[in-house]
Protein backbone atom coordinates (compact mmCIF):
# COMPACT_ATOMS: atom_id res chain seq x y z
CA UNK A 1 0.00 0.00 0.00
CA UNK A 2 2.49 2.51 0.97
CA UNK A 3 3.98 1.76 -2.56
CA UNK A 4 0.68 2.32 -4.24
CA UNK A 5 1.32 5.88 -2.49
CA UNK A 6 4.03 6.42 -3.61
CA UNK A 7 3.10 5.92 -6.86
CA UNK A 8 0.26 8.46 -6.58
CA UNK A 9 2.36 10.82 -5.29
CA UNK A 10 4.76 10.90 -8.25
CA UNK A 11 2.02 11.26 -10.33
CA UNK A 12 2.45 11.79 -13.58
CA UNK A 13 5.84 12.86 -15.26
CA UNK A 14 6.05 16.39 -15.33
CA UNK A 15 5.84 17.97 -18.14
CA UNK A 16 8.82 20.27 -19.62
CA UNK A 17 6.83 23.21 -19.18
CA UNK A 18 4.99 22.26 -16.45
CA UNK A 19 4.45 24.20 -13.25
CA UNK A 20 5.92 22.51 -10.30
CA UNK A 21 3.73 21.34 -7.19
CA UNK A 22 3.65 23.40 -3.97
CA UNK A 23 2.43 22.32 -0.26
CA UNK A 24 -0.92 24.41 -1.25
CA UNK A 25 -1.87 22.16 -4.45
CA UNK A 26 -4.52 19.72 -3.65
CA UNK A 27 -4.18 15.83 -5.21
CA UNK A 28 -7.26 14.63 -5.63
CA UNK A 29 -6.08 10.76 -6.35
CA UNK A 30 -3.78 10.86 -2.99
CA UNK A 31 -6.51 12.80 -1.39
CA UNK A 32 -8.99 9.57 -2.35
CA UNK A 33 -6.17 6.87 -1.65
CA UNK A 34 -6.02 8.44 1.68
CA UNK A 35 -9.80 8.29 2.49
CA UNK A 36 -9.88 4.68 1.71
CA UNK A 37 -6.79 3.16 3.25
CA UNK A 38 -8.39 5.41 6.27
CA UNK A 39 -11.76 3.38 6.50
CA UNK A 40 -9.68 0.14 5.62
CA UNK A 41 -7.69 0.71 8.77
CA UNK A 42 -10.94 2.17 10.68
CA UNK A 43 -12.82 -1.17 9.81
CA UNK A 44 -9.57 -2.97 11.22
CA UNK A 45 -9.25 -1.19 14.23
CA UNK A 46 -12.98 -1.55 14.91
CA UNK A 47 -13.38 -4.78 14.56
CA UNK A 48 -10.09 -5.84 16.71
CA UNK A 49 -8.29 -3.53 17.76
CA UNK A 50 -11.51 -1.14 19.84
CA UNK A 51 -12.77 -4.05 21.63
CA UNK A 52 -9.01 -4.85 22.47
CA UNK A 53 -8.95 -0.85 23.87
CA UNK A 54 -12.33 -1.15 25.51
CA UNK A 55 -11.64 -4.05 27.50
CA UNK A 56 -8.11 -2.66 28.92
CA UNK A 57 -10.00 0.84 29.63
CA UNK A 58 -13.37 -1.05 31.66
CA UNK A 59 -10.91 -3.38 33.35
CA UNK A 60 -8.88 -0.33 34.34
CA UNK A 61 -10.89 1.62 35.12
CA UNK A 62 -13.09 -1.43 37.67
CA UNK A 63 -9.17 -1.71 39.37
CA UNK A 64 -9.74 1.97 39.66
CA UNK A 65 -12.72 1.41 41.35
CA UNK A 66 -11.84 -1.35 43.29
CA UNK A 67 -9.26 0.84 45.22
CA UNK A 68 -11.06 3.67 45.45
CA UNK A 69 -13.86 1.47 46.89
CA UNK A 70 -11.17 -0.20 49.27
CA UNK A 71 -9.90 3.11 49.96
CA UNK A 72 -13.42 4.17 51.34
CA UNK A 73 -13.97 1.08 53.00
CA UNK A 74 -9.94 1.56 54.62
CA UNK A 75 -10.82 5.22 55.53
CA UNK A 76 -14.70 3.97 56.81
CA UNK A 77 -12.60 1.54 59.08
CA UNK A 78 -10.20 3.48 60.22
CA UNK A 79 -12.86 6.12 61.36
CA UNK A 80 -14.73 3.65 63.30
CA UNK A 81 -11.14 2.49 64.86
CA UNK A 82 -11.02 5.74 65.74
CA UNK A 83 -14.21 6.91 67.28
CA UNK A 84 -14.02 3.38 69.17
CA UNK A 85 -10.39 4.87 70.21
CA UNK A 86 -11.61 7.36 71.36
CA UNK A 87 -14.33 6.21 73.25
CA UNK A 88 -12.39 3.53 75.27
CA UNK A 89 -10.20 6.70 75.83
CA UNK A 90 -12.99 8.19 77.12
CA UNK A 91 -13.67 5.56 79.60
CA UNK A 92 -11.03 5.07 80.77
CA UNK A 93 -10.22 8.49 82.22
CA UNK A 94 -14.10 8.34 83.52
CA UNK A 95 -12.98 5.26 85.30
CA UNK A 96 -9.79 7.27 86.20
CA UNK A 97 -11.73 9.74 87.62
CA UNK A 98 -14.23 7.01 89.26
CA UNK A 99 -11.40 5.86 91.35
CA UNK A 100 -9.38 8.70 92.02
CA UNK A 101 -12.74 9.87 93.32
CA UNK A 102 -13.06 6.62 95.37
CA UNK A 103 -9.44 6.90 96.06
CA UNK A 104 -10.00 11.15 97.68
CA UNK A 105 -13.36 8.92 99.67
CA UNK A 106 -11.39 6.52 101.45
CA UNK A 107 -8.65 8.46 102.14
CA UNK A 108 -10.98 10.83 103.60
CA UNK A 109 -12.87 8.75 105.64
CA UNK A 110 -9.43 6.84 106.57
CA UNK A 111 -8.74 10.24 107.79
CA UNK A 112 -11.49 11.19 109.79
CA UNK A 113 -11.11 7.36 111.12
CA UNK A 114 -7.63 8.16 112.38
CA UNK A 115 -8.42 11.80 113.91
CA UNK A 116 -11.43 10.44 115.58
CA UNK A 117 -9.19 7.52 116.77
CA UNK A 118 -6.36 9.90 117.74
CA UNK A 119 -9.10 12.29 119.50
CA UNK A 120 -10.65 9.31 121.92
CA UNK A 121 -6.28 8.79 122.84
CA UNK A 122 -5.90 12.42 123.33
CA UNK A 123 -8.69 12.59 125.70
CA UNK A 124 -8.30 9.29 127.29
CA UNK A 125 -4.66 9.97 127.77
CA UNK A 126 -5.67 13.38 128.98
CA UNK A 127 -8.73 11.80 131.72
CA UNK A 128 -5.85 9.04 132.83
CA UNK A 129 -3.32 11.24 133.28
CA UNK A 130 -5.71 13.92 135.17
CA UNK A 131 -6.28 11.30 137.37
CA UNK A 132 -3.02 10.24 138.11
CA UNK A 133 -2.67 13.89 138.60
CA UNK A 134 -5.70 14.09 141.04
CA UNK A 135 -4.22 10.77 142.51
CA UNK A 136 -0.94 12.12 143.16
CA UNK A 137 -1.93 15.58 144.63
CA UNK A 138 -4.07 12.91 147.33
CA UNK A 139 -1.32 11.33 148.22
CA UNK A 140 0.86 14.42 148.24
CA UNK A 141 -1.60 16.14 150.76
CA UNK A 142 -2.04 12.71 152.38
CA UNK A 143 1.67 12.75 153.07
CA UNK A 144 1.63 16.73 153.96
CA UNK A 145 -1.02 16.11 156.27
CA UNK A 146 0.89 13.31 158.01
CA UNK A 147 4.84 15.36 157.73
CA UNK A 148 2.93 18.35 159.15
CA UNK A 149 1.40 15.84 162.13
CA UNK A 150 4.78 14.42 162.53
CA UNK A 151 6.12 18.37 162.40
CA UNK A 152 3.82 19.56 165.01
CA UNK A 153 4.04 16.88 167.40
CA UNK A 154 8.02 17.12 166.89
CA UNK A 155 7.78 20.80 167.52
CA UNK A 156 5.50 20.37 170.23
CA UNK A 157 7.83 17.68 171.94
CA UNK A 158 10.51 20.28 171.72
CA UNK A 159 8.65 22.43 173.46
CA UNK A 160 7.85 20.89 176.37
CA UNK A 161 10.97 19.17 176.68
CA UNK A 162 12.56 22.52 176.58
CA UNK A 163 9.57 24.49 178.37
CA UNK A 164 10.89 27.91 177.67
CA UNK A 165 9.29 31.06 177.44
CA UNK A 166 6.90 31.81 174.14
CA UNK A 167 9.81 33.80 172.39
CA UNK A 168 11.89 30.85 172.79
CA UNK A 169 9.16 28.22 171.14
CA UNK A 170 8.91 30.90 168.78
CA UNK A 171 12.56 30.62 167.69
CA UNK A 172 12.12 26.92 168.37
CA UNK A 173 9.58 26.78 165.93
CA UNK A 174 11.11 28.73 163.43
CA UNK A 175 14.56 27.05 163.65
CA UNK A 176 12.60 23.66 163.37
CA UNK A 177 11.26 24.57 159.91
CA UNK A 178 14.56 26.51 158.83
CA UNK A 179 15.91 23.02 159.19
CA UNK A 180 13.03 21.21 157.44
CA UNK A 181 13.14 23.51 154.34
CA UNK A 182 16.99 22.70 153.99
CA UNK A 183 16.63 19.22 154.34
CA UNK A 184 13.63 19.50 151.47
CA UNK A 185 15.66 21.50 149.35
CA UNK A 186 18.68 19.05 149.75
CA UNK A 187 16.69 15.75 148.42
Amino acid sequence: MLQLLLLLQQGEPAAEGARQATPFDINTALVWWTFVIFLILLAILWRWGWPQILQSVEERERRIQKLVDDAEKANAEAQRLLDEHKKQIAAARNEAQEILAKAKTVSQKERETLLAKAREEYDALLTRARKDIEAEKEKAILALRREAVELSIAAASRVIEANLDTDANRRLVTEFLEGLAKTEQSR
